[in-house]
């Protein structure tokens, strides 16, 4: 099988839309379309799909990360590979993209997050060369449009 990786456009937002809702999230094909107009328009994001016969199979989110207390790295958004598809090297063919990407920005580090319950996410990420650093719990807050 034949796979190759290149930046999303507009026209992927369907396959994007479809491939999050594997993982759980539910955006508008609208949100999904605003989402990636405003990635494309920003220097410090990156965002790539893989493709299969001209089918989307895949999108991982890439963006440049600041602190006042630590050193910039740059972080996983998200990653997603179409079920039918994983085990297949899609997800580190994506991983290396970005990989490659945050290099080329100057950056020393990788990171990102994988929800606690996700084991085999995190078994791949482990045999990626990622190592856990932390864990966290992550607090939302609902702001109220006025």
């Amino acid at each position: 099988m034949q796979f190759n990786v290149r930046s999303v456009s507009i026209e992927d937002a369907q396959a994007v839309n479809e491939l999050s809702a594997q993982l759980g999230y539910s955006v508008s094909l609208t949100g999904t379309v605003a989402n990636i107009q405003q990635l494309l328009s920003s220097k410090e994001h990156c965002c790539f799909v893989a493709v299969h016969d001209l089918t989307v199979i895949g999108w991982i989110h890439g963006f440049l990360a600041y602190r006042i207390e630590s050193n910039p790295f740059a972080e996983i958004g998200g990653l997603v590979v179409e079920e039918s598809f994983r085990g297949k090297g899609i997800g580190k063919m994506l991983v290396d993209r970005v990989k490659e990407w945050s290099l080329e920005q100057g950056m020393a580090s990788l990171r990102l997050r994988s929800n606690a319950k996700r084991k085999e996410a995190h078994e791949f990420y482990e045999k990626l060369g990622f190592t856990v650093t932390k864990e966290q719990k992550v607090f939302e807050m609902r702001l109220d449009k006025k």
